[in-house]
């Protein structure tokens, strides 16, 4: 626990350290204190899959406090057992770097919160998880030397808590949440006006300036402010603590502010009931998973908002919430916001789309407006002519294993894409490299808008766009870093197992794999390009008298309905069929361990078109990532291959 007063804060709990020794874990749960000498070294890279497993979030209330780091992986073990934390006092966890990487998920800190935790030190932290932190009132230091302050009994004052951070964001730590600076703003307070100067602009920092609450003319990186938002859409997942926290702030007077730019989306857990273990469903789990649904369906009713939920007639949903998102609703130049992190998706439309958490989107839907700090911009230039049989998710992979993002420098910027090769690429690849933003650890991806970008309205929508003159990044706008992707050299990329970041080129590849499941599907892999490149590697394995191999199971899960409709519209569900493929509706399925396509024992190899492969992300077996033309093929071989090397193999 943690008391404040006279601007000083003193934490009284425990200290817990994540070690990566699950020993050391396992005797701090049991009621030793150890030194951070002992503990070291700590686990990096702790997700927020690790801090609060899937399915530990159909909870959001305070039941969340015994599950915190219920995921956690130390070693080969698990060392943190249900309501082991809460029980012992601690009020302060320290960790390595990267802490809260993967989803925007604010059970996450909420489940810290609930079980007493009030500060959390760690060597770095993503930008989501560090935000959800400080909304809910947890502070959040890289200064390890308050480990022993703190045990000392030391009252440590605020000011290091904000030391560093713009006037906005400090005023949020000091009054320690979100909604109590709303109070405050209501009440009359407001951060100092500041007059800049005009300058250079990156595009993405334009959609800022242009969003903002007091219509500025120029931003700067770093610079926090309030900005209105074009669109705020949440999930299942994230509707009900929404509904929750608004409810405890607000009691029934709940009034949200231009309801027409609020959608909802029914796309994470529409076929939970075919995937959940009879273990997890003694528990009470798929009671407390189905709930969620039908909780935000009641909110969308009574305050009378769009709502793209479940299927009447069968299982599955209308479809994912980023695709349909991209597919019908949102432009250009927008300012978009959801409760996922990876809102970034629609980015490549040429918005500027982000993640945030619970509380942020609850209060932006009473306000309309988000809390940003402008993001510098580190550009990713896609020089010369991508080869065939690479596509956009090879392109990530490739990004992901590069030193300036392993090394976490680019957690916080925009990823802005440009380059001869992107003008090749089609709104939903380009969708692929904005979307993994979220791996990259990114604030959001974008595209300057171009021909193909109308296009892609004009032929999803039927509507002609009209793109602005401002809609680009000006000569001489600062940027962060600049890498330069030579695509001639690109062939197509895997992730190996535990991480989207473990990426290695297929011809690198020096042992056979032999995959159990091969999954076509997510917000990432379930888009009509993608469907088009499934299609291209099973029509020609049927044309040279190929299927599914024997032994393996091959998932493909449509993006929306409009991809489904699409592909009968086009002939392809045939092809499928007679393939081996088992089809599936719309949903997120395997990618949130809640669908048909996730593996059931350790022992199973997926490889897998999702975005992440966090341990336990799709079932407890090893996952793959790959591009969907080398999932396809794979399907077809029994091992992991390209669509290149299967070909060659079956003419040799």
């Amino acid at each position: 626990m943690a008391t404040a007063s006279n601007e000083q804060v003193r934490f009284d709990g425990r200290i817990l350290f994540l070690s990566d020794d699950a020993d050391m874990v396992e005797r701090q749960l049991g009621g030793a204190d150890i030194s951070l000498a002992d503990a070291l070294p700590l686990r990096s890279d702790v997700s927020t899959d690790e801090i609060t497993p899937a399915a530990i979030c159909y909870y959001y209330d305070e039941k969340l406090g015994d599950y915190p780091y219920h995921g956690l992986k130390c070693g080969r073990r698990l060392p943190v057992s249900v309501g082991s934390v809460k029980a012992g006092g601690f009020g302060v966890t320290v960790a390595g770097r990267r802490y809260g990487k993967g989803s925007s998920r604010e059970a996450s800190p909420y489940a810290e919160w609930c079980a007493g935790i009030r500060l959390v030190i760690a060597e770095s932290f993503e930008r989501i998880y560090r935000q959800n932190c400080r909304n809910l009132g947890i502070y959040t230091s890289t200064d390890f030397g308050l480990v022993e302050r703190i045990r000392r009994g030391e009252s440590i004052p605020v000011s290091e808590f904000t030391q560093g951070e713009d006037e906005l964001t400090a005023e949020l730590i000091r009054r320690g949440g979100l909604f109590k600076l709303t109070r405050a703003r209501r009440d009359g307070w407001s951060p100092t006006a500041h007059t800049i100067a005009s300058r250079p602009m990156t595009y993405a920092e334009k959609i800022v300036a242009r969003a903002s609450t007091g219509n500025c003319d120029a931003v700067f990186p770093g610079q926090a402010i309030f900005a209105t938002a074009d669109w705020r859409y949440a999930h299942e997942y994230v509707t009900p603590m929404c509904a929750s926290f608004l409810s405890r702030e607000m009691g029934d007077q709940i009034t949200l502010h231009d309801r027409a730019s609020i959608v909802c989306f029914g796309d994470h857990l529409p076929f939970i009931h075919r995937s959940m273990s009879a273990e997890r469903r003694a528990r009470g789990l798929l009671e407390a998973a189905q709930a969620l649904a039908k909780v935000q369906q009641q909110f969308c009713e009574r305050h009378g908002l769009r709502l793209h939920g479940y299927l009447a007639d069968r299982d599955g949903s209308e479809g994912i919430s980023h695709s349909i998102m991209a597919e019908r609703y949102v432009k250009p130049g927008q300012l978009v916001v959801g409760t996922d992190s990876h809102t970034p998706h629609c980015g490549a439309l040429g918005a500027l789309a982000f993640g945030i958490g619970t509380t942020e989107m609850a209060n932006a839907w009473v306000t309309g407006e988000v809390r940003v700090e402008v993001p510098r911009t580190c550009r990713v230039r896609l020089n010369g002519r991508i080869p065939a049989g690479v596509e956009a998710k090879d392109i990530v992979l490739h990004l992901l294993r590069l030193p300036y993002v392993r090394e976490g420098s680019a957690i916080g910027q925009v990823i802005e894409y440009c380059g001869e090769a992107l003008s090749g690429l089609s709104t939903d690849e380009r969708a692929t490299l904005t979307n993994m933003v979220a791996e990259i650890g990114g604030f959001s991806g974008i595209v300057i808008p171009d021909e193909e970008t109308c296009r892609f309205v004009r032929e999803r929508r039927g509507i002609d766009l009209q793109l602005e003159p401002w809609m680009r990044s000006d000569e001489g706008a600062a940027l962060a870093h600049i890498i330069e992707v030579e695509c001639e050299r690109l062939e197509p990329m895997l992730a190996r197992p535990a991480d989207p970041g473990h990426g290695v080129a297929i011809s690198e590849l020096a042992e056979t794999v032999g995959i159990d499941i091969a999954y076509g599907g997510s917000c990432t892999g379930g888009k009509r390009e993608d469907i088009l490149h499934y299609h291209a590697v099973l029509e020609w394995a049927a044309r040279h008298g190929m299927r599914v191999a024997a032994g393996t199971r091959f998932f493909l899960q449509f993006g929306s309905q409009d991809v489904r409709d699409y592909c009968l519209q086009h002939g392809m569900i045939d092809v499928f069929e007679r393939a081996g493929v088992e089809l599936i509706e719309p949903g997120c399925g395997a990618c949130v361990n809640a669908g048909p396509g996730v593996s059931e024992r350790a022992d199973q190899v997926t490889v897998s078109a999702i975005n992440r492969n966090f341990p336990g992300r799709s079932g407890p077996g090893q996952v793959w990532l790959a591009s969907p033309s080398t999932v396809a093929a794979s399907a077809i071989a029994g091992r992991i291959v390209s669509f290149e090397q299967l070909r060659a193999q079956s003419s040799s």
